[in-house]
């Protein structure tokens, strides 16, 4: 059976997009340059969460340990902590779950300070994925963009979007859609860290609060549908599993780039929800 015309799709979306399905128990798989190497935005915070939970499960960190963030600590954004006024008591656990849930940059950067640019890193090395890599914090990667266009945000000029670092994939954190999709499979399959915390993890990963990329393709209540999204001027994407009440389960990863440099799209948006659904049908066939 041939693919689906997921070229067509996204051009009439007004972007390129990348795509990388997997059925996380027979294999059984379907792409659209699956292997492209490409920014992964703020889905870098999966392989973060992955890292803390296995330092987790070796004894090398407790969850359950409360730290305090500072106004010196904050990282710009708009949700959890990054957008908080006063100083914030709170555990690991519930730092890592604002990160994935609401994205927020600032958990992101106290975690990753913790665990280690070099522990992600060895993390993915071991799983064999190794074009994904993490090299910037939320503040790194924020900062380049005001160093490479001299000004804040947004960016939607042509030009300075060419001067961007963080759509380079080659001077920012990385990853491809097929990589993306098997770091999901791991955690599904109990493969990413111990059993416990692959139940945690899957449970966080399925309260992400926004449903206007993968979730919009699946609008089903027995249908469930986790993930991570990624954002960076002009790139939407997300990455995450879908599951259908028969028990069988897809790991999916689309990325976008759009032909448009506006802030607001919602057909860029809402086509990654659509090439999802299309690249499952596909699977289901």
């Amino acid at each position: 059976m041939s693919p689906p015309d997921f070229d067509a799709l996204f051009r009439t979306a007004g972007v390129t997009g990348w795509l990388y399905a997997a059925d996380i128990d027979s294999g059984r798989e379907v792409g659209h340059g699956p292997d492209e190497p490409l920014p992964s935005a703020s889905m870098f915070k999966v392989p973060l969460l992955v890292a803390l939970c296995r330092q987790a499960d070796a004894g090398l960190l407790d969850l359950s340990e409360r730290v305090t963030v500072t106004a010196g600590d904050r990282v710009p954004g708009p949700t959890g902590i990054s957008a908080m006024l006063d100083d914030v008591t709170i555990s690991l656990r519930d730092l890592a779950y604002l990160m994935i849930t609401v994205s927020d940059n600032t958990s992101a950067d106290v975690l990753l300070e913790l665990v280690g640019f070099d522990a992600v890193n060895a993390v993915l090395a071991g799983f064999g994925l190794h074009g994904t890599r993490v090299t910037q914090s939320c503040r790194e990667l924020n900062d380049s963009m005001g160093l490479d266009t001299g000004h804040g945000w947004p960016y939607v000029d042509p030009e300075d979007l060419a001067r961007l670092s963080v759509l380079d994939p080659a001077r920012t954190n990385r990853s491809t859609p097929r990589e993306l999709a098997r770091l999901f499979g791991l955690i599904w399959r109990d493969e990413a860290a111990s059993e416990e915390s692959c139940a945690w993890m899957r449970g966080v990963l399925n309260m992400q609060v926004w449903p206007h990329r993968l979730a919009s393709g699946f609008p089903y209540d027995d249908v469930a549908v986790s993930g991570k999204t990624g954002t960076l001027p002009t790139l939407r994407s997300e990455s995450g599993v879908v599951e259908y009440p028969d028990g069988r389960r897809y790991a999916v990863a689309v990325v976008t780039r759009s032909f448009s440099t506006a802030l607001n799209q919602p057909r860029a948006d809402a086509v990654i929800g659509t090439a999802a659904r299309m690249a499952v049908d596909h699977l289901r066939k």
